[in-house]
């Protein structure tokens, strides 16, 4: 008598018979391809260098590159085979214990047919004839349910990273909290170095322009204000830059008010310039292989290069695995020859940013001439993740580099693995700047229409300390700045780094204080410290600053009171309003009811001259948080 099951242990028969026996020798020579292939993209012979991910994790890593690396078709031909074996394999040793209803013969004859046609198409249909495939349009597919950013096999199983949002969890900030509310009394004086970096406000761009708001920690307020040029008084006499400062309403406390403090740096005069040496240090590792990374990095290059004077020297070094030049230093007049180099590059490998770094300063050290300028750009996604085993050691290498004359600046292109915390660490110790390159026109602001501030300092080492004065504020707070906070003691030390103003630089830095009696003092006045001692005097602080001279060693030192009043112009108001807007972004608590809206009436009203646009692209971004924040 015949089972339930006869049907399916004939079909099981069928198959075993059918299924082709393994070739040994076609297996091997597959695996060999496959090797010989592995190897050339690593651009190394040698064995892989380790990396910060577990074994399992960097497995997986690889295989989610490679499925990216895909176009759809191509992607839906591989998984649909790769589910096709996987049945072949398994069925034949299956053992169904209890019915299957609805399984029926012909459904069966179906599953096996198109099993065998799929196996026939990928054996058979090279990749390139499938991405000229039309694409097959399904379903839309039904919402997936949110995961956690983590899934864990069961016990002794593989642990996989499955994340949510991989920009988020792959991109790493720096750690740093928004500055806290001071009382005057306690704490008069506050110190920071000033800062031209603008990679922060490209960040917020790019991801508001993705559909998402920013994680606080991506938003740092000091690079969204300056990332505008103002129109500051130029400055007089022998000294580089001109100090102001003004005091106004503040936008969102009828109660408190804005310190509003501007440095302008002298226009630059490239005409009179000294010869530049540039070694462009670029990220050719496997990370790089997207359209918004390394294209779009020689595309940006290409714009730098036109902005170059004949007698300028550039060299190219690549890293990727191993770090190699590319270019040997070469006259900038030769436009063609370095084009041919930046089109030789290629993304491939791990990353060892360490050996790419020290290769790049010794070809600096060999291009350096007396009076010459010399830099170094290092371009990249921000993927350090082979190669730097000591930070701080880098640091320092970096540091020892920049005192002997050779600036580092940094670029970042690309999301997803932006490491925005060492490019901010590597700047900052390099005496460059940082930014975030995320489209053509953010390349043509940063290297062509801001390349003297870029690449042309006027003052090294520029620190700003200002005292309260407690009879007349009683709390205040700094708005940002909150990576280049500085010790007081270190004001005076002019061993202690800090930052750079280039040619025609502008740098704001706003301060939020509470006057003494203002209903919006949120902290109790001490009971035995008289906040009376000063009040013989009407300066709301006085404002300290020191610089040196470029090749200087020894800082001078600028004073200027704060007074009450003063003019608080359009240029500190559109200030204001970006201020406000990141602090929005961060969900500062200090802000009460203040709303985008509030933000963008601002703006508009304090837009002034735009000749670029970009004070309009601000307001459209600030229109997008507000609908994103709904």
């Amino acid at each position: 008598m015949s089972g339930p099951f006869d049907d399916l242990d004939d079909l099981k028969a069928t198959l075993d018979t059918a299924t082709p026996a393994p070739d040994a020798a076609r297996r091997a020579e597959n695996i060999a391809l496959a090797e010989k292939n592995f190897a050339a993209r690593q651009e190394t012979a040698k064995p892989m260098r380790s990396t910060s991910d577990s074994q399992t994790q960097a497995r997986f890593r690889g295989v989610l590159s490679m499925i990216k690396a895909l176009t759809p078709r191509q992607a839906l031909t591989a998984t649909t085979a790769i589910v096709a074996v996987g049945i072949v394999a398994y069925l034949p040793a299956i053992r169904l214990d209890t019915p299957l209803p609805g399984l029926q013969e012909a459904e069966i004859a179906a599953a096996e047919e198109t099993i065998t046609m799929e196996a026939v198409r990928s054996e058979a249909m090279p990749m390139a004839d499938m991405a000229a495939e039309p694409l097959v349009e399904f379903a839309a597919p039904q919402p997936a349910p949110q995961l956690s950013k983590r899934m864990t096999a069961p016990e002794g199983g593989m642990t996989l990273p499955f994340p949510v949002q991989p920009e988020a969890d792959a991109e790493t900030f720096p750690e740093a909290e928004p500055n806290p509310l001071k009382v005057t009394a306690e704490e008069p004086v506050s110190t920071f170095s000033i800062d031209v970096d603008t990679a922060s406000y490209a960040i917020v761009r790019s991801t508001l322009e993705a559909g998402r708001l920013p994680r606080a920690e991506q938003v740092r307020a000091e690079e969204l204000i300056n990332y505008f040029p103002y129109d500051y008084a130029a400055p007089e006499g022998d000294t580089p830059f001109s100090v102001a400062a003004a005091v106004g309403q503040t936008p969102w406390n009828p109660g408190t008010q804005l310190v509003h403090i501007a440095l302008q740096g002298e226009k630059p005069v490239l005409q009179a310039r000294p010869p530049l040496n540039l070694v462009f240090l670029i990220d050719t590792s496997g990370s790089m292989n997207q359209t918004d990374k390394l294209p779009l990095l020689k595309q940006s290059f290409r714009l730098l290069l036109g902005q170059l004077e004949p007698e300028d020297q550039v060299a190219i070094v690549a890293y990727a695995g191993s770090a190699g030049e590319v270019l040997e230093p070469t006259a900038a007049a030769e436009r063609e020859k370095i084009f041919a180099a930046l089109e030789r590059l290629d993304a491939g490998g791990s990353t060892a940013g360490q050996a790419g770094l020290q290769q790049a300063y010794a070809t600096a050290a060999a291009m350096a001439e007396e009076g010459d300028l010399t830099r170094v750009i290092l371009a990249t996604d921000g993927d350090f993740n082979v190669g730097i085993h000591d930070p701080e050691a880098l640091e320092d290498f970096i540091a020892e580099k920049r005192d002997s004359g050779t600036y580092l600046s940094v670029l970042g292109f690309g999301r997803g693995n932006l490491d925005d915390a060492a490019m901010q660490a590597l700047a900052q110790a390099g005496n460059g700047h940082a930014a975030y390159i995320d489209t053509l026109a953010e390349a043509q602001k940063s290297l062509v229409d801001q390349l003297g501030g870029a690449l042309f300092p006027i003052a090294n080492d520029v620190k700003i300390q200002v005292e309260f004065n407690p009879a007349q504020v009683a709390e205040y707070r700094l708005i940002g700045y909150e990576t280049r906070a500085l010790k007081r003691e270190d004001f005076n030390n002019d061993k202690v780094d800090a930052g750079e103003i280039g040619a025609g630089h502008s740098v704001t830095a706003l301060y939020e204080i509470t006057p003494v009696g203002s209903p919006a003092r949120l902290t109790d006045p001490l009971r035995y410290q008289p906040e009376a001692a000063a009040a013989e005097s009407d300066e709301l602080g006085f404002l300290r600053l020191r610089y040196k001279a470029p090749g200087e060693d020894a800082s001078q030192l600028i004073e200027t009171p704060i007074l009450p009043g003063g003019t608080f112009t359009a240029e500190a108001q559109f200030a204001a309003a970006i201020a406000g807007f990141g602090q929005l972004l961060q969900g500062s608590p200090y802000l009460g009811d203040w709303s985008y809206a509030d933000a963008i009436a601002l703006a508009n009203g304090a837009r002034g001259e735009d000749a670029f646009g970009y004070r309009s692209q601000a307001v459209q971004l600030m229109r997008l948080a507000e609908s994103l924040s709904r």
